[in-house]
Order: structure tokens, then sequence, then C-alpha cells
């Protein structure tokens, strides 16, 4: 029986490589953003993946969207096994006075609400499908436990995210739903660009970061893919080495 997954924010960065990775290895996929084009050219970019990968544009913070995406998946493939909960944005850096409202509440809808919406999807089909059961990973942060200056909406979001996949991880025992989270720190991408030239530090130094490659996210990524339902990676974080998170500030 073929594997189904879902991975969300797939044209581009972490969720483009690890969509593509899934491909690789086997699954059905489907690549879900807000941007078509870009989903299906990476989609293009992986050979034979044609009657293994579908692009589906939604909106994460549209719950209806959402739901029709599941159900268009369902529709397709029959069931779903895996949802890559990726999506997300982080709105410039400023301090919470000079953050305005709606920059707040979009990376909130995105971040927070988008990530529940995909989340309680993907329960509602893996509790009631034959075989019973399948894989969440959501996508944290490093700044779910040690934020940057000025970050406090993604910051928010993201330890709203650690809260997320613990209770899921619970409610989702009776069910054979396994719940996990990837936290994941400086990989180089055209996302973090700016670390390789300067980003401010809790003393008020802006200094560049170092970066990892994006295998070692794919690599870890694909290793809590690969566990039996039997087994749960609750928690890990992959991260560049020397980058400055144990001991930040």
């Amino acid at each position: 029986m073929d594997q189904v997954a879902i991975v969300t924010g797939a044209g581009s960065g972490i969720g483009k490589a690890c969509a593509q990775a899934l491909i690789q290895e086997g699954w059905s996929v489907v690549l879900t953003g807000r941007h078509l084009q870009t989903l299906q050219a990476a989609i293009d970019e992986v050979s034979g993946s044609s009657q293994r990968a579908v692009a589906m544009a939604c909106d994460v913070g549209d719950e209806a969207a959402v739901k029709a995406l599941f159900a268009q998946t369902v529709s397709r493939f029959g069931r779903l096994d895996l949802l890559f909960n990726n999506a997300g944005i982080s709105p410039k850096a400023s301090t919470p006075d000079e953050l305005p409202g709606d920059e707040w509440r979009q990376c909130v809808n995105t971040n927070l609400n988008g990530m529940f919406y995909c989340l309680a999807a993907a329960f509602g089909v893996m509790r009631h499908q034959t075989p019973r059961g399948g894989r969440i990973i959501n996508n944290g942060s490093i700044s779910a436990s040690a934020p940057r200056p000025g970050s406090i909406a993604y910051t928010a979001t993201k330890h709203a995210v650690s809260g997320l996949t613990k209770t899921a991880s619970l409610d989702g025992r009776a069910f054979d739903i396994a719940v996990g989270q990837i936290d994941i720190g400086n990989v180089a991408s055209d996302m973090t660009l700016k670390m390789a030239q300067g980003v401010p530090q809790a003393d008020g130094s802006i200094r560049a970061e170092p970066r990892m490659d994006m295998q070692a996210v794919v690599s870890t990524f694909m290793g809590m893919v690969r566990l039996p339902l039997s087994a749960n990676v609750l928690f890990t974080t992959v991260m560049a080495t020397n980058m400055p998170y144990v001991g930040r500030g």
C-alpha cells in the first residue's frame, strides 16, 4: 500500500526539500502552499514524480480551504499517513510597540491557526481510516526555547506550537497517531541569507551566524518519518553546530 503525505509550505526551503525527499523515497505526496506554479516547479525537479506527487494550492490560514485540501487528498489517494505541518511566516524584526496589529494577526493566523487547522484535519482522517493512524510532524523553531530580539510574534506562535505538539501527542495515543516536532536552527536557504551577513544578538551587537546544509534537516526529518508508529520523536532539535543557541543572551 502506498504511503501518502501532505507537506505544507512546500514551494521553497525546508518544505520543498522534505517533500522532494519523500517523493524520492516512494511516497505519494501532496505539496501545498499559496503559489501553485512554485509547487509544480518543485515537483518537476524530481525525476519520475508525475505519478506520485501533486500540487494543490491552499492558504493554511483559511479553515475551509484546509478542509477542502484534506478532502481532495483522500479522494485522490485514499488515505493519509503523514502530515508535515511546515508552513509559517516571520514578520520583520521589531519591538512589541512597533509591530502593527495586522502583522501580529497574520503571523498568528498562519503559524498557529493554520497549524491547528491542518493538525485537526489530519486527525479527522487518520483516526477513521483503515489501517488507522498516521504521523504528524510540526515544524517548530529554536525560538520556541530561546527567542531572538525583535521576534515577539514569531516566538509566541512557536511556543504555542510546542503546546499543540504535546497535547496532540497525548490525544493521538488512542488513535495510533504519533505527533512530534522538529526545531530547526540556521539552515542555509534564501530565507536565512541575512544570518550570513549579520543579525542582531541579545547583547545588541550585529554578528554573522553559521548555517548548516539543508541535507542535515532532511536527514533528521526522514529519520522521524521512517519510525514505526509504535515509536515517536516528540521533540528534536537540529542546528548549526556553532550557532548561538545554548547560552544565547
